[in-house]
């Protein structure tokens, strides 16, 4: 779960609409609901389809902090919701191309929830999906005509899109149009994916309607709040595109970018690090940086895990493969992309 650090986190193509119609409605429950026809709940709600070929359906990472009496963020609080647009818009550029881009407020779990044990979380966790899948509901109903589908989620986001997929992605329909879920900075593991069949995690750098995930760390980690010790989590190496332990040299990194608020790069480095996935963990270890260059920024993360950081140092990488996955599904069903 990312949170700000001083503002600045370290952190025409006619799309041939397929003729589907699903009800979602059995999946949500509506007590208390947050209104998603209320389009100010809502950071980004586009609904041009003007040159775009899919819609991304994104799910902000953690910029509450919480309280003692507050455990998940008020859509009245409009500071909390100018981080979360900040915090938006730091990710927004790795996946827009070519994309409509929705992304709702949701009353989300505050930082303190994750120092308790997670059995008592889930409380504040499951009020915080109901408005992820709520919002997805209403987007889905009244917004998608059989469009094809990115989710993406960073770190508290990466757990309500996985989340999402397990509960509404149970219909064959819904499935063939995901592109992709990118959960990227939690923990999915081996019997999650055979619980819940819709869930397929991804094996290459093109195939569709599956998870991309992985959590950066230094070599010396061997716990974290998004891994425990004693977990093991699946992955995929932004850089090789490989479920392995290969190596990726640094020289395969596009582009590690540092984002600012309003989505800018204010910086970026070229083959900053290289990467490989570690076989007893399943977390990404990332090989040429050290902890005090990229500290973990916050008191819940020991210094060495990168979690701050696991877009941006693959930011280039994660934005070209968006688009390879999203001209994979397009060849897949037979369509030209745009441009072409």
């Amino acid at each position: 779960m990312v949170v700000k650090m001083k503002r600045i986190w370290i952190v025409p193509f006619a799309f041939i609409v397929l003729t589907v119609s699903i009800s979602l409605s059995g999946c949500f429950d509506q007590t208390n609901a947050t209104d998603y026809s209320d389009h100010s709940n809502w950071s980004y709600f586009e609904t041009d389809t003007t040159d775009t070929i899919a819609d991304v359906f994104f799910v902000c990472p953690t910029v509450y902090f919480g309280s003692d009496d507050s455990y998940n963020m008020e859509l009245t609080d409009e500071d909390a919701k100018a981080d979360f647009l900040g915090a938006t818009n730091m990710e927004k550029g790795i996946y827009d191309h070519d994309s409509r881009f929705f992304a709702p407020y949701y009353r989300q779990v505050g930082l303190n929830v994750y120092t308790m044990e997670t059995r008592d979380r889930e409380q504040y966790l499951e009020l915080a999906f109901d408005d992820v899948k709520n919002a997805f509901e209403y987007y889905y109903e009244t917004c998608n005509d059989g469009r094809p589908i990115i989710l993406v989620g960073f770190s508290q986001g990466a757990d309500m899109c996985i989340r999402l997929m397990k509960e509404c992605f149970t219909d064959e329909n819904i499935q063939n149009q995901l592109i992709a879920c990118y959960a990227i900075g939690w923990s999915i593991t081996e019997e999650e994916i055979h619980e819940y069949p819709q869930l397929k995690f991804a094996e290459g750098e093109s195939d569709t309607g599956v998870i991309i995930s992985f959590n950066s760390e230094a070599e010396f980690i061997d716990n974290s709040l998004p891994v425990p010790n004693g977990t093991k989590t699946l992955a995929i190496n932004p850089l090789n595109w490989k479920t392995d332990g290969a190596i990726a040299d640094k020289s395969l990194n596009l582009g590690a970018c540092f984002t600012d608020y309003d989505g800018n790069i204010i910086k970026e480095i070229n083959n900053l690090t290289g990467a490989y996935i570690d076989e007893v963990r399943g977390t990404l270890k990332v090989t040429d940086v050290t902890p005090e260059e990229y500290p973990a920024g916050l008191d819940i993360f020991e210094d060495g895990i990168y979690h701050l950081y696991d877009y941006q140092f693959f930011y280039r990488n994660l934005q070209k493969n968006v688009q390879t996955r999203m001209d994979a599904y397009i060849t897949n069903q037979g369509q030209t992309t745009h441009g072409d």
